[in-house]
């Protein structure tokens, strides 16, 4: 006999499927006991860099009952990015997930269908949708919902897909069926380790923030800094040294999501492209892009430091 929350269960992940999501898993919302001390000795040895936003909010960050009134779920979704073509390889380097459209609004619209359905199907159910913009730890939550292990380069890795996808979540005060964590199948590959350009992953399964290309090349205003010269590997937006390297990214299958269709001028762009482009041509180029993030004056400055 089929219960309700086994019933609200199948109905949510079947739902998710059809909006598209790469995979749905559940888990109970309550306090990340494992995660406050990592986080907290993560905060005090200064791994987040100029990223203050992180410090803010940790109790949030940690317990999703506080972001939410009587959370009950938080029902963890994956959304695959992978692109089909890769960019011209003479060429200032892009992350993947930047290719197309900027996937917080691509997902923040799925969300709330996925939430609208379970208001209708389901009844006066009250919820939030997360896309990594709010203090909520994604990786946590995907791995207690079964959907993969958290790796040595600190991205969610699953064995089927590898690791290029967006995670995003709803918290719901709907008690439902609950997933088990999966095994961590890392092993002794080190492969993430050996190949970070500027030697960020400090140990394994700690990144220092404050170190990766991705936080200078998008989070921090000021000068790059000097003793990192050389060391960037032409990435001008973002990078994905460690996912690329990673063995159990062979199983990446491109994407089917329209709106996160890659922008054939990012593809085609030379270095002297992107050496010279103009203000008007990164506003038509990156119009709904991810890649606005770092404005203008951010990328011709992280292009210049590439030269």
């Amino acid at each position: 006999m089929i219960n309700n929350k086994e019933k609200y269960t199948q109905l949510i992940k079947a739902e998710a499927q059809r909006l598209g999501f790469l995979s749905c898993g559940i888990s109970k919302a309550g306090f990340l006991e494992e995660e406050a001390p990592r986080l907290e000795n993560w905060l005090n040895t200064n791994m987040n860099g100029q990223m203050s936003y992180m410090e803010n909010h940790f109790d949030k960050r940690l317990n999703p009952t506080l972001l939410v009134d009587d959370a009950k779920s938080v029902i963890s979704l994956l959304l695959n990015y992978y692109p089909s073509k890769l960019q011209n390889h003479d060429s200032y380097k892009i992350s993947k997930y930047a290719y197309g459209q900027d996937y917080h609004h691509v997902i923040k619209e799925k969300l709330k269908e996925l939430l609208h359905f379970i208001q209708t199907e389901i009844g006066a159910v009250s919820g939030r949708a997360f896309v990594d913009s709010a203090p909520v730890l994604d990786k946590a939550w995907a791995a207690k919902s079964g959907l993969g292990w958290v790796g040595k380069n600190s991205n969610l890795i699953t064995q089927k897909v590898g690791s290029f996808y967006f995670i995003a979540e709803l918290i719901i005060d709907l008690d439902l069926e609950y997933d088990t964590l999966t095994t961590d199948h890392c092993g002794s590959c080190s492969a993430c380790i050996d190949a970070c350009p500027t030697e960020a992953i400090v140990s394994p399964y700690v990144v220092d923030g404050s170190k990766c290309i991705s936080y200078f090349t998008i989070e921090l205003k000021d000068n790059l800094p000097q003793e990192m010269k050389g060391k960037f590997d032409n990435w001008m937006f973002g990078c994905d040294v460690c996912q690329d390297v990673c063995p159990w990214n062979r199983f990446a299958k491109p994407h089917q999501e329209s709106l996160l269709k890659s922008n054939e001028s990012i593809l085609k762009f030379s270095k002297k492209d992107w050496e010279e482009i103009t203000f008007d041509v990164f506003q038509r180029v990156f119009k709904n892009s991810a890649v606005k993030r770092t404005k203008y004056e951010g990328l011709l400055r992280n292009i210049t430091f590439l030269k």
